[in-house]
């Protein structure tokens, strides 16, 4: 797939008059969106609840994918919630200091230990977007961190009734690189209606998305499915 996937160019239309550039939403993957679908409609009808009763959908998104990432064995190309130090440039994920590559697991702790160790950092201010998190980050090679150069796409969920934000899609173009990497994913573009099929290529035909969408679903049907060997890395 393209870097810069969903791009469409001008061309001639039958009178002959050249029509403008015109440039699509960015898409996924038909294996990525079948690998954060599952998840969305999992959570969209089992989210996860707040103790004040509230639906925590993207927090349950985001549960589901980091345990695919402990299937995975670490290896998945889905990376939910990482927080980026947007005061970079590029900006730099904040990770774990013992594993390198997952995400920091309590930003405001790292703030207070590291931000102010740093001179180049400004003085923090919340609510100024110093940090951004995007809903998930798909990577290129799932053994990296990811940096700005191991990116494929960045992810936006969207459970009604959220809305777009404009701020928050430009700083997740800085993020990737290139806005052409930002996917906004709203949860009605999933059909949640039709059953999830197994796929029949045997798992050592398959790429990592594809057995990222066999992991995940053995993990949404609690060990019903067939757990997915993995397939051997191709980097």
């Amino acid at each position: 797939m393209s870097d810069q996937p969903g791009l469409s160019r001008g061309g001639m239309s039958p009178t002959g008059k050249i029509n403008p550039v015109g440039v699509l939403e960015p898409k996924l993957d038909p294996q990525d969106k079948n690998v954060l679908c599952s998840a969305i409609c999992y959570c969209s009808s089992t989210p996860n609840v707040s103790q004040d009763g509230k639906n925590l959908k993207q927090s349950c998104v985001a549960q589901r994918l980091g345990e695919l990432n402990e299937v995975l064995q670490g290896r998945s190309p889905y990376r939910p919630e990482v927080s980026y130090d947007m005061t970079k440039s590029p900006p730099q994920p904040i990770l774990d200091s013992q594993t390198g590559s997952s995400a920091h697991g309590w930003i405001p702790g790292w703030i207070s230990k590291y931000w102010n160790d740093d001179p180049e950092h400004p003085p923090f201010k919340p609510g100024k977007g110093m940090i951004r998190r995007p809903d998930v980050v798909i990577v290129k090679d799932p053994s990296k961190p990811p940096t700005q150069d191991n990116i494929k796409q960045v992810v936006e969920m969207k459970f009604p009734p959220d809305q777009r934000n404009e701020n928050q899609a430009k700083a997740y173009g800085k993020i990737a690189g290139d806005e052409n990497k930002v996917v906004e994913m709203q949860s009605t573009d999933c059909d949640c209606s039709q059953e999830n099929q197994q796929s029949k290529v045997p798992v050592e035909q398959m790429g990592w998305a594809a057995a990222a969408a066999s992991a995940l679903m053995y993990l949404l049907t609690r060990g019903k499915s067939p757990r997915p060997p993995l397939p051997a890395p191709a980097y």
